[in-house]
């Protein structure tokens, strides 16, 4: 599978590519998941966002990255979502690579956290990635707080 990656501000994203990464991310963390919760969380305007497409455009995954100091002191990778039809073909693997290159290029000196859900513990783990909190109920979902050093 060739996909292709591409990091947008929120001032540069079509209609139709936000239209497609906030379809996606409702598909799964809402309904799939089964999780009433709100995902416009007045954050995506100032993060960037990682989409991750095949040859014919269609969306394949989607991450976004926060920038220190918009929620956290560190940057955060979060909203990492690929979907059911492309799972157990490593395209996960390669969009989170993408993610954690493409913030370290960004803030190379800055730690990454992650609000992981902690059924994907041990995926953040195989990326460097170490657990700092407890399990913590969010939305129904156990979540750790997980970070990568610089």
């Amino acid at each position: 599978m060739t996909e292709t990656f591409t990091w947008y501000r929120f001032d540069q994203l079509s209609g139709a590519d936000l239209y497609a990464l906030l379809k996606l991310r409702s598909e799964v963390f809402v309904v799939e998941q089964n999780c009433v919760f709100l995902d416009l969380d007045d954050h995506d305007q100032n993060s960037e966002h990682l989409l991750m497409r095949d040859g014919a455009g269609a969306l394949l995954g989607y991450a976004r990255l926060l920038p220190p100091g918009e929620k956290y002191a560190e940057c955060s990778i979060g909203r990492v979502v690929v979907p059911l039809s492309v799972r157990s073909t490593g395209a996960g693997r390669r969009l989170m690579a993408e993610a954690v290159r493409g913030t370290r290029e960004r803030y190379p000196a800055t730690p990454i956290l992650l609000w992981a859900q902690q059924r994907l513990e041990g995926f953040y783990a195989s990326y460097g990635f170490v657990t700092i909190s407890e399990p913590e109920l969010e939305d129904g979902i156990l979540h750790v707080k997980m970070v990568l050093n610089a």
